[in-house]
């Protein structure tokens, strides 16, 4: 299979490293909803957000010292 389309299984410390990941990305959500109103351009910065957490664990994912050894 390629690389781009397989499934990666996170070590311990990589699991640990995800949920960090997640937690930045909610912080900064947070204090924009403190900051800004809700507005159309609020409801894209939360999608692009979500996409950007999505691509930033991937690419942590992708390190092979990251992934759970066989």
């Amino acid at each position: 299979m390629n690389a781009l389309f397989s499934v990666h299984t996170l070590n311990l410390d990589s699991k640990q490293r995800a949920q960090e990941i997640a937690c930045a990305f909610d912080d900064l959500l947070e204090y924009l909803e403190r900051n800004c109103p809700e507005s159309r351009e609020l409801s894209i910065v939360k999608t692009k957000l979500e996409e950007a957490c999505f691509y930033a664990k991937k690419a942590m994912a992708n390190d092979l010292d990251n992934q759970e050894k066989p």
